[in-house]
């Protein structure tokens, strides 16, 4: 079966329900080129878990090939902005370049400043779950998904409060650029976001030169390992990379999961019933089952071979994480929700070399939000059906309205 009959990720009806498209794909085959985006689609879990860890495979080309040795064509000029900040940061770098600065941006990002964050997170949380339920609810996207985890990651950074409104938009443009084929318009917005997020950084890493402070951009600054040190424009891409992964997973994990939760009243009622005990597999959970991103991409460096097929050096492959993680090959009843399920090796944090940095964080966020909403608003329900934004890679809800 061609890959486009199953598999339409610019088809409102699809990116609200891609699970059967998915299925559908798994039958298949273990591997379907997709002639709109030039890329070979890899559906199974097995396969997926596997290239993420596989090293014939990139996130970039550029540190073995030009992109004329790799049969690609350079990005136009006047994308230049938004690819000096995209591919100076952790995701997009490989080789020695990559070990450098996770060793580097890991000296600063450690597991004891996640642990020191958990009392703000929650003091966040309370605060935002408060209004909420004052209210007597309204849209939870707006409310508490997506102003939580930014406030956190400012936090971190040590943003000024005043600033913080402008960080959402500068993300969300950027972000426009992660979908399939993104137009010119997508682009001209994420290029725009790029250069003002971009000097606003440097500015603020300015003056923590001259005032250092506790706050992640500090410890950037002061990361020091075998005479290397961060430069400034890695230093401003590790910000960003922050921001846009640190918060969109976890916006669209809490949204999405508890729409799954809403459709699914008998899980909610025993998470409700004895929360403390269930939330930590709740949260794995509903990151499989609502997975916030859905496709992942990787140059191919050298030929790979999928069940017969060889996938050549200059291609690109689309791992399908949202189809991975309901495959019958590794989950048992894939299509259920089970908040106690024992045994969940997901894949919407990634695996290999770029297994997610702030994972720890992710998942504090969660079960902190998760918690406090069903502790102070027990009688939670929905108001409206919600519609999927029209993005695939990246996939959400437009809102989420509820009553308490």
């Amino acid at each position: 079966m061609p890959a486009a009959a199953a598999f339409a990720p610019w088809s409102p009806e699809f990116v609200a329900d891609p699970y059967p498209g998915f299925a559908e794909l798994r039958r298949a085959g273990r591997v379907h080129y997709f002639e709109p985006t030039d890329q070979w689609l890899v559906p199974h879990h097995a396969d997926v878990s596997a290239l993420l860890r596989d090293r014939r495979l990139g996130r970039t080309y550029l540190h073995r090939f030009s992109h004329e040795e790799f049969g690609r064509t350079p990005h136009p000029p006047d994308h230049e902005p938004f690819h000096v900040l995209n591919d100076n940061g952790l995701l997009e770098l490989e080789g020695s370049d990559h070990t450098r600065l996770r060793r580097l941006v890991s000296k600063a990002f450690t597991p004891r400043m996640v642990e020191q964050l958990a009392p703000v997170v929650h003091r966040l949380v309370d605060g935002l779950v408060t209004d909420f339920v004052a209210a007597g609810g309204g849209d939870l996207l707006t409310a508490i998904a997506e102003p939580l985890p930014v406030a956190v990651i400012a936090e971190m950074l040590g943003i000024p409060e005043t600033d913080r409104p402008l960080l959402r938009p500068w993300s969300a443009a950027i972000c426009g650029m992660y979908e399939l084929n993104p137009g010119p318009e997508t682009a001209r917005r994420a290029v725009q976001a790029s250069l003002e997020f971009s000097a606003y950084l440097r500015e603020l890493i300015a003056a923590r030169r001259k005032d250092p402070g506790d706050d992640l951009i500090s410890g950037l600054i002061a990361a020091y390992d075998e005479g290397d040190r961060l430069t400034e424009q890695e230093m401003v891409s590790t910000c960003v990379l922050l921001l846009n992964a640190g918060h969109e997973a976890t916006v669209n994990t809490t949204a999405n999961g508890w729409l799954a939760l809403f459709q699914h009243p008998g899980q909610l009622a025993a998470l409700r019933a004895a929360p403390d005990a269930l939330l930590p597999t709740a949260v794995e959970e509903l990151l499989r089952y609502a997975t916030p991103l859905q496709l992942f991409e990787r140059w191919v460096l050298d030929d790979i071979e999928i069940d017969g097929t060889v996938v050549p050096r200059g291609a690109e492959v689309a791992l399908l994480f949202g189809s991975a993680n309901r495959d019958p090959a590794r989950f048992d009843r894939p299509e259920e929700l089970d908040l106690a399920r024992p045994d969940n090796p997901h894949v919407s944090l990634g695996a290999g070399i770029h297994y997610c940095l702030g994972a720890p964080l992710a998942r504090l966020e969660l079960a902190a939000s998760f918690g406090a909403l069903l502790r102070a608003a027990p009688t939670l329900r929905l108001t409206a059906e919600p519609s999927w934004r029209p993005h695939f890679v990246i996939r959400g809800l437009e809102e989420l309205l509820v009553e308490v």
